[in-house]
């Protein structure tokens, strides 16, 4: 009675023993923390605003996070070598006013694959540079950003393009089985990021550049062609957005898409990836954005300016990242 029991559990504060069922609390909550946010938020979202479970009101977010998820899709592929992209947003507009301006002299088909060559080209300039001219990935893909957005002005004039397209307004204002088409593509390319990363060659070497670039290298792997290849998927990827931008607006807009690589950036940290590169997953990607997505729409339900935003976006980029630097201290 008087003496310790080897069965009890030392918790004072110089111990590494924690309780059971705590120890595992903890665990699952910094594993899951992305999915617990998510879900406290939905949970908020309907105790604040009566019309949030409403049909067109989750359509309507769905359709409006489409764009940010599909290039985040691509982000997270660059953030998985370690890399970062700051022109999505730029090549989102460019992407607005060729497509725009294509259409108004081919068709629906051949201006779409245009567009995304475009995409594809000045996605992979930027891996040009990042890969095999050596230069650092901030400042390549910060050239780009200058540069692509002054393309998207230099063809428009300065001004946007209307498109009278009946094909793609179809597409931006149409459902299949009573989903928005746009949300449809949006999952679609989700579905393919999942697959590309859990069960293709090509996602493990993304992935193990990202954890350890020297090794895949001595291994006789070709680095630089797999990290050309993230920034030119990436910039599909924003051309995409860029498309689906002008079929709901029937409007190509050089001004679209401004700190669009920041959200972006936002919902795959918020997803749990590493800006180190090596960590990150589709489907935490997916929940960043819906995050992201879920705070400006409550805000929007409630009449709230937009600058609020800007700062509980930046709040919960902070407690992510936090529980990021708390989940890897308990890992180690």
């Amino acid at each position: 009675m008087g003496g310790s029991s080897r069965s009890e559990l030392d918790i004072s504060p110089g111990s590494n023993v924690k309780p059971g069922g705590l120890a595992v609390a903890w665990k699952y909550i910094y594993k899951y923390n992305t999915l617990i946010m998510l879900v406290l938020l939905i949970i908020a979202s309907s105790m604040i605003s009566p019309a949030f479970f409403t049909e067109r009101n989750i359509f309507n977010l769905l359709r409006q996070i489409s764009g940010l998820t599909i290039i985040s899709m691509g982000m997270l592929l660059v953030i998985l070598t370690g890399g970062i992209d700051l022109s999505v947003g730029s090549l989102l507009a460019l992407g607005s006013v060729i497509v725009a301006l294509f259409l108004n002299g081919m068709p629906l088909s051949e201006a779409i694959l245009l567009t995304l060559l475009v995409g594809a080209l000045l996605g992979g300039a930027s891996g040009f540079l990042v890969s095999f001219a050596k230069m650092a990935p901030f400042v390549a893909t910060l050239a780009m950003m200058t540069i692509a957005r002054g393309l998207a002005f230099i063809v428009s004039g300065g001004h946007p393009i209307i498109t009278s397209s009946e094909g793609l307004s179809s597409f931006g204002t149409g459902y299949f089985l009573h989903i928005p088409l746009p949300v449809i593509l949006m999952f679609v390319i989700f579905i393919i990021t999942v697959i590309v990363l859990r069960y293709t060659v090509f996602g493990r070497m993304v992935v193990a550049i990202g954890s350890n670039e020297t090794a895949v290298r001595l291994s006789g792997i070709g680095v630089k062609g797999y990290k050309f290849s993230v920034y030119a998927i990436a910039g599909v990827c924003s051309v995409i957005a860029g498309i689906i931008s002008t079929s709901r607006t029937g409007v190509g807009s050089p001004i679209v898409g401004t700190g669009m690589e920041l959200d972006a950036i936002a919902a795959v940290v918020i997803g749990g990836a590493s800006l180190n590169g090596g960590r990150g997953s589709a489907f935490n990607t997916l929940l960043g954005a819906l995050i992201l997505g879920l705070i400006g729409n409550i805000m929007n339900l409630l009449s709230v300016p937009a600058y609020p935003q800007q700062v509980i976006k930046g709040l919960i980029i902070v407690i992510a990242v936090l529980m990021q630097g708390i989940k890897k201290q308990s890992d180690n």
